[in-house]
């Protein structure tokens, strides 16, 4: 099993950047691929960006082309999703969710994003 923690949330003017942390604990040697989703009020949860665990690639929404940028540190467990040039339109909370080698999936608990003047 892995457990996931995300952190690195909070008030951001628009124009504005944030970082996101995901830091995985448990079986992170089973972790394949590691996804950022977010969920903004009466909307539903969407793929942001995604990494692969190996070799590292990359796939981003139409939202976040050209303005977020994931990444990963394998040694510490951690992906991290950097947020530039953020809008309003960008508030929700983001989640982490990682799924394995026998293709389970774990999802942490959120960290609220919101983008306001």
């Amino acid at each position: 099993q892995v457990q996931l923690m995300e952190s690195g949330g909070g008030l951001v003017q628009p124009g504005g950047s944030l970082t996101l942390s995901c830091v995985a604990s448990g079986s992170t040697w089973r972790i394949v691929q590691t996804d950022w989703f977010r969920q903004a009020p009466g909307k539903q949860r969407e793929l942001v960006a995604s990494i692969s665990t190996t070799g590292g690639v990359t796939m981003y929404s139409d939202s976040a082309k050209g303005r977020f940028t994931i990444s990963r540190d394998n040694g510490n467990n951690t992906v991290y999703l950097q947020m530039f040039s953020l809008k309003a339109e960008d508030t929700a909370v983001y989640y982490c969710k990682v799924t394995d080698t026998y293709i389970r999936t774990a999802w942490g608990q959120g960290t609220q994003v919101t983008v306001s003047s």
